[in-house]
């Protein structure tokens, strides 16, 4: 079967540029986009979104087939820029969480022990941060969350319409308020932990300076860990109800 530029009109057209952007976004949007969701799941998903979506947004887009391959290509992938810019500011959100495994795993003493992290396609991760960044993607499933991702790939028609140009500077100003976010919600959620290890680390100091043949290190660590998973159990329902608030707030952007 040949398909040719002229039967890519009407609602071909349209399903091809709306499963474009939608695609693209799905791949990284959290927590849809996640590496431990198959991908066969994303795709399915994007197919269906796709299909509900292209009559609701099938004015905006051209309803003939442009008159070469180069136009065509160029409409595929202005919508797949869009939707990977999208699915990036999302991206941008979860990175709250790994920052705040990260810090706690150096508090605590298990930086040292890292793993495969499945939710950062393939890099390598403290176990606290793998254990926090799963925990996140499981509540947000919980907290029925999800739905705000797949408000987002609606969301994107009203923030970058297509055929329009690319708001560089609003997408900019969008992704610093992501990033600067990110990392105020990554410090204030490993705060009691620094709090922790600063007073822990320097009260064994004082006292390795008062019993200089006292085998500090050794003592200290097994201490700190243990502390530190005990720490974590107490104030793990309060960092993921901050997390979710965050989320729900910041994913409010892209609607």
């Amino acid at each position: 079967m040949t398909v040719t530029l002229a039967s890519l009109s009407g609602v071909v057209l349209v399903y091809l540029l709306v499963f474009a952007r939608v695609g693209a976004m799905l791949m990284l949007l959290p927590p849809i986009g996640e590496a431990n969701v198959p991908a066969r799941v994303r795709l399915l998903l994007a197919l269906g979104i796709a299909i509900a979506l292209a009559p609701l947004v099938q004015s905006a887009y051209p309803q003939t087939a442009p008159q070469n391959t180069a136009a065509l290509v160029a409409l595929i992938a202005q919508e797949v820029t869009v939707g990977i810019l999208i699915g990036t500011m999302g991206r941008l959100i979860m990175s709250s969480v790994s920052i705040a495994g990260t810090i706690i795993a150096a508090q605590i003493g298990l930086s040292y022990a890292e793993a495969l992290d499945p939710t950062q396609h393939g890099q390598q991760g403290a176990v606290v941060g793998n254990f926090i960044s799963l925990l996140a993607v499981v509540m947000i499933f919980s907290a029925n969350l999800h739905h705000l991702a797949i408000g987002a790939v609606t969301g994107s028609y009203h923030l970058i319409p297509p055929g329009t140009s690319l708001p560089t500077g609003d997408m900019a100003e969008l992704a610093i308020r992501f990033v600067s976010g990110s990392f105020a919600l990554g410090f204030q959620l490993a705060a009691p932990f620094i709090v922790f290890a600063f007073a822990l680390n320097a009260g064994f100091g004082v006292l390795a300076r008062m019993m200089p043949q006292l085998q500090v290190f050794f003592v200290v660590t097994p201490l700190n860990v243990l502390v530190g998973f005990v720490l974590m159990a107490l104030i793990l329902g309060t960092m993921m109800t901050l997390f979710l608030n965050f989320y729900a707030s910041q994913m409010g952007a892209l609607l």
